[in-house]
């Protein structure tokens, strides 16, 4: 199993960015293609973006396509998230995660980090 642990969330104010990054300790970590969810107040964990493990292929969605982006550093056991042009609607606490597969469906992966809170002000 791999450990996760998240880190750069914050108070931003709304069309402000934020970047989170998510370091990885144990097992190779090229070996696994990666995520990020997220979970607002009362809602249930959503799909943001996914990554494979050599990073040539990118899934997103559809309410953050062309304002974050994810990307990976397997030299550095770590994988991001740029948060561009955020809105009110992105409040809520970010994880990333590993799978056996590039999906956006939650029970696919199987090690989370430890979550870090976003909010956006309006």
């Amino acid at each position: 199993q791999v450990q996760l642990v998240v880190t750069g969330g914050g108070l931003v104010q709304a069309g402000g960015s934020l970047r989170l990054s998510c370091a990885a300790a144990g097992r190779t970590f090229s070996n696994y293609h990666m995520a990020w969810f997220r979970q607002a107040p009362g809602k249930e964990r959503e799909f943001v973006a996914a990554i494979s493990r050599s990073g040539s292929m990118k899934l997103y969605a559809d309410s953050v396509k062309g304002r974050f982006t994810i990307s990976r550093d397997n030299a550095k056991n770590a994988v991001y998230l740029q948060m561009n042009s955020l809105k009110p609607d992105d409040t809520a606490v970010y994880y990333c995660a590993t799978g056996p597969s590039v999906t956006s469906k939650v029970a696919s992966y199987d090690s989370w980090g430890q979550g870090t809170q976003v909010t956006v002000s309006s």
